[in-house]
């Protein structure tokens, strides 16, 4: 986190460094994210179900962070269709190797850090913080694995996807400030959810 902040480079790719750590969505949805799709007022990202793997539409909860970068970068790149445009054509996002190319910059080895990485990051220390698996599985935008749960569970549990993802945030700026340890990361929604 502390070498992703002291990043510097294309402003597309800064701030798509940034957000991917804070969203960790997959780094193709990330790049192609259109201005569109986001409601930074009710800090929500809704990725259409065309961009996504499964083919849902997937509604991604916004930190106060990631909307604090977004409301940043809207200034820089709002006037465009594409977040994070390319820098040889505002007409087309920044391309699949560009987040991985900056990590590199950054002195990250392949074996050490890719940009898919971040979303097995966030899952391992979610889990192991506590949080309560579906909750972590719904805003990875896994499919259910099991067949007839996944039939008739429809229940996105946004409220307790939004405390997640802020709670997630604050942990990521404890890291990158040195502070993890003062970081309350369970809320009492995740406590009673792992006990039902």
């Amino acid at each position: 986190m502390r070498a992703i902040a002291g990043y510097r480079g294309d402003i597309s790719t800064e701030f798509a460094l940034k957000l991917l750590p804070l969203t960790f969505v997959r780094p193709g949805e990330l790049r192609c994210a259109a201005w569109d799709e986001f409601n930074l007022k009710a800090a929500e990202w809704r990725i259409p179900a065309a961009r996504m793997k499964m083919r849902e539409l997937h509604l991604v909860p916004l930190a106060t962070q990631a909307v604090a970068l977004l409301t940043d970068l809207h200034t820089l790149t709002g006037k465009g269709h594409y977040v994070f445009p390319s820098i040889r054509s505002k007409d087309r996002p920044i391309s699949d190797n560009t987040i991985n190319a900056a990590l590199r910059r950054l002195g990250f080895s392949s074996d050490e850090m890719v940009a898919h990485g971040f979303r097995s990051t966030a899952s391992t220390c979610l889990n192991e913080l506590g949080w309560h698996p579906d909750l972590i599985e719904l805003q990875l935008a896994h499919a259910e694995r099991n067949e007839s749960r996944g039939a008739y569970n429809r229940a996105q549990r946004l409220g307790e996807r939004r405390n997640l993802m802020q709670a997630w945030a604050d942990y990521l700026d404890g890291l990158r400030t040195g502070n993890a340890a003062a970081v309350p990361v369970r809320d009492e929604a995740s406590l009673h959810g792992q006990q039902h």
